[in-house]
């Protein structure tokens, strides 16, 4: 026994010199553990090594009934999402100007213990990216193939219409910042294919793109698609064939949908186009830039 107890005080040790500052385990691995400790009387194990254990963190308290908490383990990220998510986290972010909350802030994500056990194999987590000084919040859904493996959001063929798009309004990628809801790729059990994030996964990410959004500060929101809408506003937000086109309010700051880049490489033509470039004329009057005529006349129906 004293033998286990030794070998989790040199697992933590390895784990900590790599960097990790928290370990999360599931509750039947707390009891275990505990309960080795005490028949086994190796508390002076532990007790001399209590920086280490410091690091291993409880989890939330657990759904009924507890059987059905699965543990996870930041260094061995499975296959597909394992058990119930557990709550979202509160976040506060910390003094500071901008730039520092928002270094401190993806830090957080990119080193959250739930994001990281949720990846695909040798995938990353993504966090926002842009000008953390930007009027214009662009927000996705969640990333795909090509942004888990970059780390960054909407860097595949998507992102590059989207670019194009910001291009169009007269501005660089540079210039606006760009978040997703999800900080991990919905898994599907293959990296082939894509699913929309389900509601939990969306729930508990929340407050991370909620936190980008008071770090940044913007003038309008920009839900790309469906699923961002119903994610930012809640599943009984309106469909977005319905809603694109229209203010919304998340939390203080107007809020515009459209339909999602993806949504116009698949079925889009230059009525679809026409309908997100109206969306984004709107954005940019709310923001006070300049249109010229040029502008005003992209994708227009040819009389």
């Amino acid at each position: 026994m004293r033998g286990r107890i030794q070998a989790v005080v040199e697992e933590l040790k390895r784990r900590k010199a790599e960097g990790e500052t928290m370990v999360y385990v599931g509750y039947d691995t707390l009891d275990t553990l505990r309960e080795t400790v005490r028949r086994s009387g190796t508390d002076d194990v532990i007790a001399s090594n209590s920086a280490l254990v410091s690091h291993v963190v409880e989890p939330p308290a657990p759904p009924t009934p507890r059987a059905s908490q699965t543990s996870m383990n930041l260094g061995e990220p499975t296959a597909r999402p394992v058990g119930k998510l557990p709550p979202p986290h509160v976040i506060t972010l910390p003094e500071g100007d901008k730039r520092a909350q928002w270094e401190w802030l993806r830090g957080r994500v990119l080193g959250c213990p739930v994001c990281n056990a949720n990846l695909n194999p040798d995938r990353k987590v993504v966090f926002g990216d842009g000008n953390i000084d930007s009027p214009i919040f662009f927000c996705g859904e969640a990333p795909g193939a090509d942004e888990e493996e970059q780390g960054i959001p909407f860097v595949g063929k998507a992102g590059q219409l989207l670019v194009k798009i910001i291009n169009a309004m007269g501005l660089d990628r540079k210039d606006v910042y760009i978040g997703n809801i999800m900080n991990w790729r919905p898994q599907t059990g293959s990296l082939v294919g894509n699913r929309p994030p389900d509601e939990n996964e969306m729930a508990f990410c929340l407050p991370y793109l909620k936190a980008q959004v008071a770090v940044v500060r913007p003038k309008v929101i920009v839900a790309l698609g469906n699923t961002a809408l119903k994610g930012l506003l809640g599943p009984k937000a309106p469909g977005i064939t319905g809603a694109r086109g229209k203010w919304f309010d998340f939390e203080g700051t107007p809020l515009m949908p459209t339909y999602h880049p993806s949504y116009v490489l698949r079925y889009g033509n230059d009525a679809t186009k026409r309908q997100i470039w109206e969306d984004m004329l709107a954005v940019m009057e709310r923001v006070g830039m300049p249109i010229s005529d040029k502008q005003r006349g992209y994708f227009m129906p040819k009389s």
